[in-house]
């Protein structure tokens, strides 16, 4: 039996998608009849086309395409980056967070918890590197603590761990939920914050390197900072943000809290002589060449020639390097994935019978033994 379907549904699907033509019709022979509206597809190759595309079924007996439009604000300065439709990858995160967030913030509320003080604390009127230190002082980071982590892959993990303790969900993830052959784009975007005084959250593309981790993790965190305001999408090129308000304070907030002017400045005579300064001091920040040098030229210790000469070759060198590739125990990767804060309150509320498993299940991503094992480790003992 074939099913009636209009091509142009057919045609928002694959580009919806971002796939192209030859790939589906590698996959399915008659699509390019099938977007021409020549041919129609059975039941079934409806049902395995849209799950090609990641796209429910029911978008495909529309009348028209449906418009889907970002359900948080945009403030990507990535040229390009909010000029095409978002991705089913990236709406399907957002969603997962938005779904996280509110069960979140219904479980605070319920229990009466206080709601955190600092989220939208801060104003665009104020000084941004102000807002860095007080971050800096909230979380409790010592002068120089980054220093004394070995790698960048546990400087990001010091953070995102401090960041939690303050009551955000922080989560890192390069893949939708733990689909592997979903990767998430770091030219489509880099991170985003849902901000809410019980439940604010952020997230972080882990699919982009280690040491630009670390500052949209501050970034983002400073986006939770300027609250309602600061809610949004973030995408920017390597250099830093840059375009808008919000992304400019975002962008000087995350650069004081990551590397202080304070301690550069101490820094700075030790190794301004060395051949690679930037990187030298880089792995004292845990933090990009980048950020480092363009820290050095704000606070006037190089000039611009200088930074934008180390600029071009840096970003030459980068585009060869490999970005994280996941992997890993599947388990510790919950820890980021999921994130230990929300799972921890998703797992005592199954526990005490107040949500089902299935609702548990869904909130994490996790099922049957899989989440039994994660409770385990989060050092619940399920019945």
């Amino acid at each position: 039996m074939r099913i009636e379907v209009k091509p142009e549904l057919i045609r928002w699907a694959r580009e919806r998608a971002g796939i192209d033509p030859d790939v589906l019709t590698r996959r399915f022979p008659q699509f390019r009849s099938w977007e021409r509206g020549a041919a129609q597809p059975t039941f079934r190759q409806l049902e395995d086309f849209a799950k090609a595309t990641l796209v429910p079924i029911g978008y495909l007996f529309l009348p028209e395409p449906p418009e889907e439009p970002l359900p948080i604000p945009d403030f990507r300065t990535a040229p390009g980056a909010g000029r095409v439709r978002p991705s089913p990858n990236l709406l399907d995160t957002i969603y997962t967070m938005q779904r996280r967030q509110a069960w979140l913030r219904e479980e605070r509320v319920e229990c009466e918890s206080e709601p955190l003080q600092f989220v939208g604390s801060a104003r665009l009127t104020d000084d941004p590197d102000a807002v860095g230190r007080e971050m800096r002082r909230i979380i409790g980071f010592e002068e120089g603590w980054a220093a004394k982590v070995r790698t960048w892959t546990q400087a990001v993990g010091e953070l995102r761990r401090a960041i939690e303790q303050l009551g955000v969900m922080t989560v890192i993830n390069g893949v939708v939920g733990n689909n592997t052959h979903r990767t998430l784009d770091t030219e489509e975007f880099l991170g985003f914050a849902l901000c809410d005084k019980y439940a604010p959250l952020l997230f972080v593309n882990g699919a982009d390197y280690e040491s630009r981790k670390m500052f949209t993790l501050a970034h983002e965190l400073a986006h939770i900072w300027l609250g309602s305001v600061g809610e949004g999408l973030s995408g920017f090129e390597s250099i830093f943000p840059g375009g808008t308000q919000v992304e400019d304070f975002c962008d000087r907030a995350a650069a004081e809290f990551l590397v202080p002017a304070k301690e550069l400045n101490a820094r700075w005579g030790s190794v301004k002589d060395e051949p690679q300064p930037f990187e030298t001091l880089a792995q004292k920040f845990k933090v990009s060449p980048i950020v480092v040098g363009r820290r050095a030229m704000d606070l006037r210790l190089v000039d611009r020639e200088t930074f934008f000469d180390f600029y071009r070759a840096y970003v030459k060198r980068e585009r060869t390097r490999k970005k994280s590739t996941g992997g890993g125990d599947f388990y510790n990767n919950q820890n980021t994935r999921v994130g230990a804060l929300f799972a921890t309150q998703v797992v005592r509320a199954a526990k005490e019978g107040r949500i089902g498993f299935k609702e548990a299940y869904d909130l994490t991503g996790l099922h049957g033994g899989a989440f039994q094992e994660y409770a385990n480790r989060l050092g619940i003992v399920l019945p």
